[in-house]
């Protein structure tokens, strides 16, 4: 008979759903904070994937795709398992923000964590220590913050590493379509989690306030395709031919204030020296254009029309090759 997978105190057996919690810190009233687990354990063996989303705590579309693959895949039909953390910083989530407020940290910055270290670094190591060690792939679920952003994934290990290939591979399989492969800040779980060997991905489900429907539906066919392709379910992945790979992302500065129209959308492939925005006065006159510094993507824009001077209205992915 198939084996239980036990996190901590929580238990799921062989064919079975189960939901529980840990806890991972106390708030200011000695209340206890508690992070949600959900394990979905297989009929039959298989390997292990595991998922989180939320590590910064206003990304919210993983969320969305995690109760999805909890809602739609049954114990039944699965062999291996999956384990589930929908809010990886909860105290950052109940603040509405990406870093934790206690130690003012991203907890995807704290990997693999220290059991003696502020609160981001405890909860990064408890995480890394008794769940994502069981796991054999590994999807990290993010968004560009609130900044629309282009739906796509992260391969944060370098080109060097052993397992640069797999996560690659883990990349093109989840199928969004567009893959910045460049290597990641330290203490990212998709640059840690494959010095042990577990092939990791960061995808980035767009950029918006609350939920938007068109980045959960990529991110959730994403971990469908992954199921399937690693043969933890029945079924042909639905990979799309054609893939751009981008090596570095390049910022897009202007040199002043006002407000942004742009001329080139999300997802456009501008040319070097094309015109990608003005930046217009109070009363819409130009007063700058903004022409491409490189050749590229263009991989994200402002939330907000107006920007101060000297600042960031986007960033181009650029170094592009398809696969």
């Amino acid at each position: 008979m198939k084996s239980n997978i036990n996190i901590e105190s929580i238990i799921a057996e062989s064919g079975a759903i189960t939901f529980g919690y840990i806890d991972v810190g106390e708030m200011q009233d000695c209340s206890i904070l508690k992070l949600p687990i959900a394990i979905i354990n297989g009929v039959e063996d298989g390997p292990i994937l595991y998922i989180q989303s939320a590590s910064d705590g206003n990304e919210l579309n993983g969320i969305a795709v995690i109760q999805r693959v909890i809602e739609h895949i049954s114990p039944k039909e699965l062999r291996g398992g999956i384990i589930a953390v929908p809010i990886t910083n909860v105290f950052a989530f109940n603040y509405n923000q990406s870093e934790n407020p206690v130690d003012k940290r991203k907890i995807n910055r704290c990997f693999p964590g220290k059991d003696n270290g502020t609160s981001s670094f405890r909860i990064a190591h408890r995480l890394f220590n008794n769940v994502i060690k069981k796991a054999n792939l590994c999807i990290d679920l993010h968004q560009g913050d609130v900044s629309p952003m282009v739906d796509s994934v992260n391969v944060r290990v370098s080109s060097l590493h052993r397992l640069h290939r797999k996560c690659m591979e883990l990349a093109k399989v989840f199928g969004i379509g567009y893959i910045l492969d460049e290597k990641g800040p330290n203490g990212q779980l998709a640059q840690v989690a494959p010095d042990i060997d577990i092939p990791t991905i960061d995808p980035e489900l767009g950029g918006c306030h609350g939920w938007d429907k068109i980045s959960i539906e990529k991110g959730f066919k994403g971990i469908i395709n992954v199921l399937k392709y690693y043969n933890f379910i029945d079924g042909k992945p639905e990979i799309c031919q054609r893939q751009i790979v981008v090596k570095r992302l390049y910022p897009i500065i202007c040199n002043h204030g006002g407000f942004i129209k742009y001329h080139a959308n999300l997802y456009d492939i501008v040319e070097y020296r094309q015109p990608i925005a003005d930046i217009c006065d109070v009363f819409g006159r130009i007063i700058e254009t903004i022409i491409a510094p490189k050749k590229g993507v263009l991989w994200s824009t402002n939330l907000y029309p107006m920007t101060f001077g000297a600042s960031i209205i986007g960033f181009l992915g650029i170094n592009i090759s398809y696969k």
